[in-house]
């Protein structure tokens, strides 16, 4: 009797249609946002330290996030950052930041090297708004000063940027997403510039 049952469940589950659904190919998407140009180290310019970019609250997965109209967050399963996204945001900051020409040097956490500036982050927003038709980025930052052997806050700021939506498919919410953080990222650079 159980088997019959068990082979009628089976059949009826073959009639639902779960074959006929599409196969979904997972897709990695790369999270890396290059300075537009690159300059070559300044010989007299300050040893900056970048340290590990913090992952702000639901940017622990990978999955690209769109906010929806209810204000929820949808997070896709099939369509990730090949990296997590604060990863890709502090290898991108520190290229970035390495390439503007500003500084001797800019180190990577547990580099041997004495640093005159500390970079702190947390990546708080990477995110698209299909409803308002944009991406936002948002990293908070804190700037130390380890000169004259003491620690002392030079700024502590929270740096936002939008760009436009072309499409709701996965790559324009990549393209846009990256374009946001790009601009988030030359606004670390400018205040930095201050600072240095």
């Amino acid at each position: 009797m159980n088997r019959r049952i068990l082979l009628a469940s089976l059949l009826a589950l073959a009639g639902c249609g779960l074959s006929e659904r599409p196969y979904l190919e997972k897709r990695d998407w790369p999270l890396k946002v290059s300075r537009p140009d690159i300059a070559p180290p300044a010989p007299r310019g300050r040893v900056l330290l970048v340290r590990t970019v913090q992952a702000g609250p639901g940017l622990e997965t990978r999955g690209l996030a769109a906010l929806q109209a209810d204000g929820s967050v949808k997070t896709e399963f099939y369509e990730t950052w090949s990296v997590p996204p604060a990863e890709g945001a502090e290898a991108s900051l520190r290229e970035w930041l390495a390439a503007s020409g500003r500084f001797a040097a800019v180190l990577n956490p547990g580099s041997r090297m004495t640093a005159d500036l500390v970079l702190e982050a947390t990546l708080t927003v990477l995110i698209t708004d299909p409803g308002k038709g944009v991406a936002r980025a948002a990293l908070s930052v804190v700037v130390l000063d380890q000169r004259g052997g003491g620690t002392r806050v030079l700024a502590q700021r929270m740096i936002q940027a939008e760009a436009p939506l072309g499409g709701t498919d996965a790559p324009a919410r990549v393209a846009a997403m990256k374009a946001a953080l790009a601009e988030v990222l030359a606004q670390a650079e400018t205040t930095l510039a201050g600072l240095a």
